[in-house]
This record gives structure tokens, sequence and C-alpha cells, in this order.
């Protein structure tokens, strides 16, 4: 298999941790992609111009990291990741998708930031914060829940809070966030969170 792969991307990390747990990481080769310059190759890819893709050994290409993530479950982890049916698995979806959107406002965020400063938007700026920092009190409830057995969950949530640790360390998002706080600092020890650590 085949992954374009940012080493910054929260999406991609997620990917990647979630190939680390079911032990078929040595089976990725990994293309490093810079998503934001124009490459042909990644476009062919993904029309979207985005990563993660994954390129399966079928010749099939995949993305994004929530339908990547289940394939690898599906086709290597015989659905250890993915609950099956019923509440659970409607529980679990409804939170991975709850911790792409922290993501994706926090991503959106930090481009605002990236702007010339006579181009940027303040009022999008608060936006963004108030939906990662209303997503972060939605954690706080749901991760009193979380026991031993490992989701896609408890992965997307490690992704996208160490993604708020690396590109807004100066904003403290234990404060106020206490059962959170505790479950990530335990599970922030798991291998596959500590090799996935962004870096640049």
């Amino acid at each position: 298999m085949k992954l374009r792969y940012s080493p910054t991307s929260p999406y991609v990390r997620k990917v990647m941790v979630t190939a680390i747990e079911l032990g078929v990481d040595a089976e990725i080769e990994c293309i490093d992609t810079n998503p934001w310059q124009y490459d042909s190759a990644l476009v062919r890819d993904n029309p979207l111009g985005k990563v993660p893709a994954l390129t399966t050994d079928d010749g099939e290409v995949l993305y994004d990291s929530p339908v990547v993530c289940e394939y690898l479950d599906h086709t290597y982890g015989q659905g250890r990741l993915f609950p099956s049916a019923g509440p659970a698995r409607w529980r679990a979806l409804r939170q991975q998708a709850l911790c792409d959107g922290i993501l994706d406002a926090a991503v959106l965020r930090r481009l605002e930031s990236q702007r010339p400063a006579e181009r940027r938007s303040e009022d999008w700026a608060i936006l963004q914060r108030d939906a990662v920092e209303r997503g972060v009190d939605a954690l706080e409830r749901d991760a009193g829940g979380w026991n031993a057995e490992l989701t896609i969950a408890q992965i997307s949530a490690a992704c996208a809070l160490g993604y708020l640790d690396f590109r807004f360390a100066g904003e403290d998002w234990r404060s106020g966030h206490p059962a959170l706080a505790q479950w990530y600092e335990r599970f922030a020890q798991r291998p596959s969170v500590q090799a996935t650590r962004p870096r640049g």
C-alpha cells in the first residue's frame, strides 16, 4: 500500500496510529507530499488535493481519513476499531466526526492566522476557536465512558488533542476538562501515539 503523507497532518496521523494499532504500518509506503503545493500526482490520486490518500494493493485509491481508517480496520483488523452494529457503532462514528470537526476548525483557524494581516478575519478565527471549544467540551462528556476497548473514537480524539497541543500550545484545552485531560495523559503513552508525534 502507498499513502500520500505529510508529517504534520493530523488526518494522516490518525491513519498511521490506526495502522500501528493494527500492526500493518510496515505494509504502508509513505510518500511525502506537500498538499499546499500543486502536485499532479496528488490530485490524480485525490482530486481534492488533500492527504491522506491511500492506494491499496489492488490499485484502488481511498480518501479521506475516516474511509482509510475503516478500510484498514475492515481489511486487517476484522472490525476491531469500528464497532460493527448498534449503538456502539453510531457512538464511535459520532465521536470520530466530532474529533474530525475539531480538527477542521483548528486547521482553518491556523490557516487564517497565516494570511496577510490585512486579509485576516478576526470574526472567522473566533468562529473556529469557539467550534473547537464546544467540541472539547463534548469530548469531556464522552471521555468518562471510554473503557479499555480501543475504537476509532479514542484514536481520533488523541489526534485532535495532539494537534491542539502542537499548533495552539499557548491555549490550555485541559483547563475545565479534567476527565479528558486524565484520559489523554494515559492514552498519549501508547507506542502508536508516541511514534506519530508531529514534527515540523
